[in-house]
């Protein structure tokens, strides 16, 4: 599934344009140190479109998503951390 659009804190200069790319979904993974966290964002016009039990469906679903997406993030950290530990 394919979501791309403009870059975060970018917008499309074809703003006018019917096929411009809109971004109506967002993960974002942070480091801090050795916590990481996941987070997600949805278009607010996209979310006052929503019936209450489709929002409901959709964030428990996301929820399970940066669960996921975490979780993986923090395991390729720590194996990257692993092979690097120890060398100058």
């Amino acid at each position: 599934m394919a979501m791309s659009g403009a870059s975060p804190g970018q917008s499309s200069s074809k703003s006018n344009d019917p096929s411009a790319e809109t971004e109506i979904l967002n993960v974002v993974v942070q480091r801090d140190g050795q916590k990481v966290s996941t987070k997600w964002g949805l278009h607010p016009n996209l979310k006052d479109e929503l019936k209450p039990e489709e929002w409901k469906e959709l964030t428990e679903i996301m929820g399970k998503v940066t669960t996921i997406v975490g979780t993986r993030f923090s395991e390729v950290l720590n194996q990257t951390e692993e092979r690097t530990a120890g060398t100058a």
